[in-house]
């Protein structure tokens, strides 16, 4: 049942980290080129846009939202190791499981700022983003603050998704000492000379 319940959660949150990543990639795209926009609009045309800032803010968050859970399941957040791995054993996952139960209560306190973050944003429009529906007949929609605040929520529910198979994941390794778990299935690697 447990491993059952493991594999689901894995599976899913496989899934879930690979949408979020391709949103991601989608979303720095468009970062960068409204940046790019904007600095030939200012520089070339002398004629500066009033949205691209804000949009590339939005886009900026989202990614953000969407790739902080992938790199906190791959272990790619700065973290001092050199406690756990010097004591090492039974000791060091003990210490592990403890940051973890940490981490999942920042989360979830997180979770609850973000919500309330998200119903302040309801009650205000972007300052320069707007839907031009003014083009098919209709008015110009102000988007809501509370569309690129919504990138904490998610952010944090799929952190705590990470952080519940992970702590799993400990639990079960301190109980059977002879389990040892791949890294995760998606897991980039990345590295620097």
């Amino acid at each position: 049942m447990f491993a059952t319940f493991l594999g689901l959660l894995e599976r899913i949150n496989t899934r879930l980290l690979a949408l979020g990543r391709a949103i991601s990639v989608v979303a720095i795209g468009l970062m960068v080129f409204v940046i790019l926009l904007q600095v030939f609009f200012r520089y070339v045309l002398n004629n500066a846009l009033p949205w691209p800032d804000e949009a590339a803010r939005f886009c900026m968050l989202w990614m953000v939202g969407l790739m902080a859970p992938s790199a906190y399941r791959w272990g790619s957040f700065v973290s001092i190791d050199m406690v756990k791995d010097r004591i090492g054993g039974r000791a060091g996952g003990i210490l592990n499981l403890i940051i973890l139960l940490l981490g999942l209560a920042v989360f979830v306190v997180a979770m609850q700022f973000a919500m309330k973050h998200i119903a302040s944003g309801w009650l205000f429009n972007s300052s320069s983003l707007k839907i031009p529906l003014d083009w098919i007949g209709y008015e110009v929609v102000r988007v809501k603050l509370a569309w690129m605040y919504m990138s904490l929520p998610v952010g944090f529910f799929i952190m705590i998704l990470v952080n519940v198979e992970l702590t799993l994941k400990q639990i079960h390794m301190l109980f059977d000492p002879g389990i040892h778990y791949e890294p995760a299935p998606d897991r980039i690697e990345f590295s620097a000379e």
